[in-house]
This record gives C-alpha cells, structure tokens and sequence, in this order.
C-alpha cells in the first residue's frame, strides 16, 4: 500500500486560475493540474492507493464552505480530506467538533497563508482544542516558496509550542516538508527525535541525501511519505523513497503504517 499524505486540490472553476497563480508567487511549476480528477488520475499512474488533500483556509469566511467540501467528498475514490480552520476565526471550538463530527481525522494549517507565526496563542489554542479532540494538526514547516523573506513556521517555533504544551500534542502533529522546508541542518539539530510526525513533501528532490540523514536520525516510526502534489510528481516521489533502498519493514512504516495510524479508519 502507498498513501500519499500531504497533496492539494481546488474546485475546477478556480483550478486553473489558482495553480497559475501559485505558480508565478512560487516559481515553481506545477506536475499536474489542480483538480481532483487530475489527482485521482495521477494516483493510478502512480499506483497509490489513498491520498490525503490538505485544504487551507485564507481567511475565517472560507472556513465553513471548504469543510462542507471535505465533509461531502472525504473518503471516495481513495481520497481522504482534512479540515480546514484559521486561527482568526471566533468559534474554533464549534468548528473543531464539526470536523471530528464529520469523521474528518484532522486539520491543515498554514502560517504563512494565514499570516501568523506558529507559536502566536492562537494556533496553541487549536493545537489544544484539537489535541483534546483527538484530531492530528497537519502544519507547513519552515521557508514557503512564495514568502522566502519572512518563515513563520521555524524549529524553534516548534520547540516552544512543544514546551508550552507539555505533551499534549505528542504524536498529533505533523510538521510538513520533512520538518522544515529548505532548513534541513536546522530540523537534524533541533527537531529530529521529537514526538511529532514529519512529512517528505516537496523536498525530496531538493536535497535527497539530507532528507535520509532526517528520516535516519528522527526515526522510521515518525515519517509519512508524501509528495505536495500538484507541485511534486508522485511516481517520482515513490521512486526516491525506493532508491534509499531502506529494509522493507522502514519504506512500510514510510509508505504506509505510519499514516495508517492517524488516519485510523482505512
């Protein structure tokens, strides 16, 4: 089994329009278009058997449409969708339950896109209400692509949101792009060991070698393979995993045990 853990999609009147604009902010090219036909159809070029669609909410009004989205289409063709939630909004706890009412196993978030550094009380706050809800946090970590001037997901945000919350969200975070998008000396000394999950989005193609040098010292239990897709290829994400040529027990826990363990109902 392979899960893709951390890939994106948007409603096809906004797809194009979005990607291209992402794109241009990013310089990044996209590998697929960003509707979820086009996930599906990269899922079967890629043989994998689940992908979860990480939405992120911009702003507080966006929140309730995108969850109705993700309550509608979660778990159909092998999709999975998580909540969405932005820390300026007045009812987090009454969106909280509605994502775990709906059978949703957790939540995206995104510091940069919505303007906050990680440690400000407002995401402790959903990070504590989530964890509570036993709902998993799923967080952009380190240098976004589009606001390389300002990080607002850095190690030591962490470790102080860690240390605040005194074991509460063990095991109910993951950090994406392997812990720190593009700050990889900073996540193998800060970071790694830690009790929170990190996800290979992204950066595998950027520095492969320090990437197995994270997954070695933070360990096989805590890794969950994924690609950013639309912004990585998922067949070549799967191939870099294979290439560290890790026992089959690891590239198990990496492709899918792990994953399994937060999602719960697959």
């Amino acid at each position: 089994m392979i899960i893709d853990f951390h890939t994106h999609t948007f409603p096809d009147k906004i797809a194009a329009q979005t990607i291209a604009y992402l794109s241009e902010k990013g310089k990044v090219k996209p590998y697929r278009e960003g509707t979820l036909s086009a996930l599906k159809a990269s899922m079967k070029k890629a043989e994998i058997d689940y992908c979860v669609v990480l939405p992120v909410a911009t702003s507080p009004k966006q929140v309730d449409s995108i969850n109705r989205l993700s309550f509608e289409l979660n778990g159909k063709d092998g999709v999975i969708f998580a909540g969405a939630i932005h820390p300026d909004c007045d009812n987090i706890e009454e969106i909280l339950d509605r994502i775990k009412e709906n059978g949703l196993f957790g939540l995206k978030i995104h510091p940069d896109y919505q303007g906050v550094y990680f440690d400000d009380p407002r995401y402790v706050r959903i990070l504590r209400e989530a964890a509570k809800r036993d709902l998993t946090v799923i967080t952009h970590a380190g240098v976004d692509v589009g606001y390389t001037d300002d990080v607002h997901c850095a190690p030591d945000m962490v470790l102080k949101v860690l240390d605040e919350l005194q074991g509460l969200i063990d095991g109910k975070l993951v950090l994406a792009h392997m812990g720190g998008c593009d700050l990889p000396d900073e996540v193998i000394e800060k970071l790694a060991g830690k009790p929170v999950y990190f996800d290979t989005s992204f950066v595998l193609d950027r520095y492969k070698e320090k990437c197995r040098e994270i997954i070695e010292k933070h360990g096989f239990d805590r890794i969950l393979f994924a690609t950013d897709s639309p912004w990585s290829d998922q067949k070549q994400f799967i191939d870099l995993i294979k290439a560290y040529k890790f026992s089959k027990e690891n590239e198990d826990k990496i492709f899918y045990k792990n994953a399994l363990k937060i999602l719960k109902t697959i």
